[in-house]
């Protein structure tokens, strides 16, 4: 497996962060009066952001960047997890699975990816969607009521494959929080295979940190080149991998 070149990767991010404030002003005019595709009862940097959880490209001419660069987080297990944090946030090594726990200091705002969750047994989607949730209401504090502003549930076969993908967005008491799951489940092996995405902040900022935040920390693991990208993280790039999502097979 070749190695990730980090050094490339932060000579783009230089370069790129140089002009980092106008790009992402840039960005957000474009997504000031942006319709979602999916759900009508968000609009602008939200919106868009939850259409590009679902796989639709983003209108945008520049590329989100880190506007006030802070520390670097690189995962000590999986190295192809790394990307600068804007200055005034930290990164922690997630433990139920390999992945991140992004707090910005004052614990206002969360940013969460979990790309390799495992369950030897089946796991119903739903369920990870509860667990996700509660884990933010018990962060936050939170113990009163939430609206689901927008809700994504989708189920299909594909070969030994059970794909499911489930969203949600919704409001609790002052914040906003996207969670986005994808799971398969391999009939043959009879295991569950996940990914989990939140993001979560004060609602009156929400689209400020969709912008400034959310997708400049994704668009930074979108560089990570096809020839290294292990999905299942099994040790096998994709593209040399029969079965990218199967950690058990290759």
């Amino acid at each position: 497996m070749k190695s990730f070149n980090y050094l490339e990767l932060l000579l783009a991010f230089l370069i790129v962060s140089a002009c980092s404030s106008d790009s992402n002003n840039n960005n957000r005019n474009q997504l000031a009066n942006f319709t979602s595709q999916l759900c009508e009862n968000v609009t602008g940097p939200t919106a868009g952001y939850w259409d590009n959880a679902h796989g639709l490209p983003l209108p945008l001419t520049q590329i989100p960047t880190i506007a006030n660069p802070g520390q670097q987080f690189i995962h000590s297990q999986y190295p192809q997890l790394g990307f600068t944090l804007p200055n005034g946030y930290s990164g922690f090594e997630n433990q139920q699975g390999i992945g991140v726990n992004v707090f910005r200091n004052d614990n206002q705002v969360v940013w969460r990816y979990v790309p390799g969750l495992t369950s030897l047994s089946q796991v119903n989607i739903l369920d990870i969607v509860a667990t996700e949730v509660n884990q933010l209401f018990a962060f936050y504090g939170h113990t009163g009521n939430f609206s689901v502003d927008c809700e994504t549930n989708a189920t299909q076969p594909q070969g030994s494959f059970i794909i499911s993908k489930s969203s949600r967005l919704i409001r609790f008491g002052n914040f906003t929080g996207l969670v986005d799951i994808n799971s398969y489940f391999d009939t043959s092996l009879g295991s569950t295979f996940a990914s989990v995405s939140v993001a979560s902040g004060p609602t009156a900022e929400f689209d400020n940190l969709v912008m400034n935040t959310f997708l400049p920390i994704h668009w930074q693991l979108l560089i990570i080149d096809n020839s290294v990208r292990d999905s299942d993280l099994d040790g096998t790039p994709d593209t040399q991998d029969n079965f990218p999502f199967d950690p058990q097979r290759q």
